[in-house]
């Protein structure tokens, strides 16, 4: 696959996990509004992610060796993701949502601030005026209503932010373990931290539990793993910057669902803010297919 193919490729992958990440949240409501605990269902859903990977390397005889070189690169993003989990979760016991939503999506920008130290890219205004586009636009979409916030939930919102900017890092590093050995080992450090998570809240209730929504349920994890699959496959195609931007549309997504399948109103602000993250996604493929064919996707480091 070449550098100009490569890239294009990438695109479509973090877009349409995006999408089946933003389709994940909605079916994840329903099914908690049947009393299938949101809990026990990361529990399950990351124990069904390593069957299948082991079933899938077993029938086609793959490889989960990780890369001797990254190993130390799969540590570090297998405990970002629990943390994105973990942090995120526990911020909306303090703080609604909506908020937590907000702060949680300031990591494109995180990443942007980060490239020229972690990847040498250079900061330009173009770059940056996309990056405040598309915040902007997450920030209308999401339309919190701020008022006496707990600082605990902005803090782990906020935590959970910083751990998503260092997983897409790891993730855009870790190009020489293949897709199927990299899901299988940051899931197996994910599952243990979601199943002690599930066991201190007594939520981790028995799989029988899921069969209250099951077409929900089944959504919800399909969405994650499906997602989680082409999120690593896009992280391998193109930069950090490039994918925490696209990722913008996740909340928009799940947005415009909600008022299709849960009937939710979306006002005109909302509406606003979904063109606006639209035209910065746009904006950012004009300028990555403006990048230098020969250029390394992520710089290596001496």
């Amino acid at each position: 696959m070449t550098h100009s193919s490569s890239p294009t490729t990438g695109l479509l992958f973090a877009l349409v996990s995006a999408s089946l990440y933003g389709f994940n949240i909605v079916y994840a409501r329903i099914a908690s509004f049947a009393g299938a605990s949101g809990s026990a269902i990361v529990v399950y859903r990351v124990f069904l992610m390593l069957v299948l990977v082991g079933i899938v390397a077993a029938v086609m005889r793959g490889s989960l060796k990780a890369a001797r070189e990254e190993r130390g690169t799969l540590i570090l993003l297998g405990v970002a993701t629990a943390f994105v989990g973990i942090c995120y979760l526990s911020s909306v016991a303090y703080i609604p949502v909506t908020v937590a939503a907000v702060v949680f999506y300031t990591f494109p920008i995180l990443i942007v601030l980060a490239s020229p130290f972690v990847e040498g890219t250079k900061l330009t205004p173009s770059l940056l005026g996309v990056v405040a586009v598309a915040t902007l636009g997450v920030a209308l979409v999401v339309g919190p209503a701020f008022g006496d916030l707990d600082w605990r939930g902005l803090a782990l919102a906020f935590g959970a932010s910083i751990a998503t900017a260092i997983q897409f890092f790891a993730a855009a590093r870790c190009r020489r373990t293949g897709v199927m050995a990299k899901t299988f080992w940051i899931h197996v450090l994910v599952l243990p931290t979601a199943a002690l998570i599930s066991l201190a809240a007594g939520q981790l209730a028995p799989p029988s539990s899921l069969a209250a929504a099951p077409f929900a349920v089944t959504m919800t994890i399909g969405g994650y793993v499906f997602g989680f699959v082409l999120q690593f496959l896009a992280l391998g195609r193109i930069t950090a910057v490039a994918a925490g931007i696209i990722y913008c549309t996740e909340p928009v997504v799940a947005a415009i669902a909600s008022a299709l399948i849960l009937d939710e109103v979306l006002s005109p602000l909302q509406m606003a803010g979904g063109a606006l993250v639209l035209g910065a996604i746009m904006a950012n493929v004009v300028l990555e297919q403006r990048r230098p064919k020969g250029a390394p996707l992520v710089p290596i480091a001496d």
